[in-house]
């Protein structure tokens, strides 16, 4: 879209947030996003916007009740894949993502949000605006009624039915193992899934592998008999038999070696806590603005509870050597709650852990060339 739209001149849009004022809601802008802004975002819109919020500007509103909504502008550094002749274009500006809570829904907010972030992406000297991935033909007529947007490009985000060869590595029950195998199939998600590497005889992911019908494997680490290396080298040739595309952990409680991780560059890892966006930081701010650590370890549950930090939460990152540190695919956080039992607790931490692998794994086939 075109930002020269009279609806986008700093008069109009300056008038439309003083409407806001009177209506007792306060818009905000920040240049850089903030980290309780971040955390709030993950737990309100299904955790991957906030490192794409992360990544540049952000307009957000609020009331005495708390938060609206929020409009991103200006991400830089994005790589998903649909962007990647867009951002060979001098004056393009990207906007989004934008979202709103149901209460703020059909008040006229979101208009005001979405121009207030269009105009400050035209403060910076963009002539034009890239609203990119609406899939809903809702949201396409919304647009081009509120700015005069068009479509420009149609994006498959299947890219022709592809699927990446995965395989799952895991130590347990092997619930998340299943959700992912059975969003898989159901094409939810663009994923093969090859094959199960389990490193104990007793995990359950083993009968879910059978019922399900994907191969499975076990490697268990003769403790003693074999040395830690002589391990790891059956564990990588294991699972180099499987040609991946992408290997993910899924309650894996082995640490992988420095040559695992150097073999497979595509490696994933759900970690049952609320980690930072920058994995050097050991704390991480939650949507209450309460700070809390960076729980990380085989443990991190149990250690969150002891703390009595009151937050848990689920996310998937990128491997490196480092344990539990690496660039954040899709985060959420899960308030605990006082005087829950612990198996309610699990349980709920279980449905959210298949929502956010299931959203790291749809981000990071976006993300692949």
């Amino acid at each position: 879209m075109n930002l020269d739209d009279a609806r986008l001149g700093q008069a109009e849009v300056h008038h439309a947030l003083e409407a806001l004022g009177a209506r007792g809601v306060r818009p905000i802008r920040d240049h850089r996003t903030p980290e309780p802004l971040l955390s709030w975002i993950d737990a309100e819109f299904g955790g991957t916007w906030s490192s794409e919020a992360a990544a540049g500007g952000i307009w957000v509103a609020e009331d005495a009740s708390g938060r609206l909504g929020f409009a991103a502008f200006d991400p830089r550094g994005l790589a998903f894949f649909w962007l990647r002749h867009w951002r060979q274009k001098p004056g393009v500006g990207i906007f989004g993502p934008f979202g709103l809570v149901e209460r703020a829904r059909r008040t006229g907010l979101g208009a005001t949000l979405l121009r207030a972030a269009l105009f400050s992406l035209r403060e910076r000297g963009y002539r034009q605006a890239l609203i990119p991935l609406v899939s809903e033909g809702r949201l396409v007529a919304y647009y081009e009624r509120e700015t005069g947007a068009r479509v420009v490009e149609s994006v498959d985000l299947r890219r022709g039915e592809k699927k990446w060869r995965v395989t799952i590595l895991a130590s347990g029950n092997g619930s998340n193992f299943e959700a992912a195998v059975e969003r898989a199939n159901a094409g939810e998600i663009p994923f093969d899934v090859q094959a199960l590497v389990v490193n104990r005889g007793d995990a359950l992911a083993l009968e879910r592998a059978k019922r399900l019908g994907v191969a499975a494997c076990l490697v268990a680490w003769r403790r003693g008999e074999e040395s830690r290396e002589s391990y790891d080298a059956r564990l990588l040739e294991t699972v180099v038999a499987t040609e991946p595309d992408l290997v993910v952990l899924l309650g894996w409680m082995h640490v992988l070696s420095a040559g695992f991780v150097a073999r497979f560059p595509q490696l994933l890892n759900l970690h049952p806590a609320f980690l930072p966006l920058d994995p050097a930081l050991d704390a991480v701010t939650m949507p209450d603005g309460s700070v809390i650590r960076a729980f990380r370890g085989a443990q991190s549950v149990d250690d969150a509870l002891a703390a009595g930090s009151g937050w848990i939460g689920a996310t998937v990152h990128r491997v490196g050597v480092a344990v539990d540190r690496g660039d954040v695919l899709a985060r959420v956080p899960l308030r605990a709650l006082e005087g829950e039992p612990r198996q309610a607790l699990d349980a709920r931490l279980h449905t959210l852990e298949h929502e956010v692998v299931a959203n790291a794994l749809r981000r990071w086939a976006w993300e692949m060339t």
